[in-house]
């Protein structure tokens, strides 16, 4: 990849992608020799794309105020991640005696979940069966392939037989009836369950 850089985006490790911000608020892609928006930022984040954003300019580094800029557009846009409370200890921090070693405390941190974001999930996933919500669920798909049981063998045995034959009729009310002692019993449980 070739980089026409000067100043500060002359030191970027081989392979950072520089991109330019211009009075008018655009931003270029040098690599691509194309105006990308705050989206295409975004997205080359999650692709795990390295970039520098240089102000066109003063060539000042201002990679930091482009990144706050996303998360803030994220946030108001209703992908909101970051709590309430969260923001307010985060402010509390700047001025405090603590402040310079938040960033490495934060980053240390967001690398450990990371790393370990798979056993998270599946902590989650395990927490979430023994949540009450989960056995609503669970109840909800048990009707549901209640229902498919009974209905799939009663239109099989329909076709089967012929018309007035007693057995096909009797083999139906005996579906239904137990398809209405299962779905009372589904309904007893969810009673049980919202209590």
């Amino acid at each position: 990849m070739t980089r026409k850089a000067k100043g500060k985006a002359a030191d970027l490790p081989e392979g950072t992608i520089v991109i330019k911000k211009y009075a008018n608020r655009r931003l270029y892609n040098t690599a691509s020799s194309s105006y990308i928006t705050l989206e295409d930022l975004a997205a080359m984040v999650r692709n795990n794309v390295e970039f520098a954003v240089f102000d066109a300019k003063t060539d000042e580094d201002i990679t930091h105020s482009i990144l706050t800029q996303i998360i803030m557009d994220e946030e108001a846009n209703g992908g909101q991640m970051l709590p309430v409370s969260f923001l307010r200890q985060l402010i509390g921090m700047y001025g405090n005696s603590m402040q310079n070693l938040m960033p490495s405390y934060l980053e240390a941190s967001m690398t450990n979940f990371r790393q370990n974001q798979s056993k998270i999930r599946e902590a989650f996933e395990q927490g979430m069966a023994k949540n009450p919500l989960a056995a609503i669920h669970e109840t909800n798909m048990a009707m549901m392939r209640a229902a498919a049981e009974t209905l799939i063998p009663r239109s099989a045995s329909r076709n089967a037989a012929q018309p007035g034959d007693q057995a096909a009729k009797d083999g139906s009310a005996e579906e239904i009836a137990a398809m209405r002692e299962q779905m009372a019993q589904m309904q007893k449980k969810l009673d049980e369950l919202s209590k």
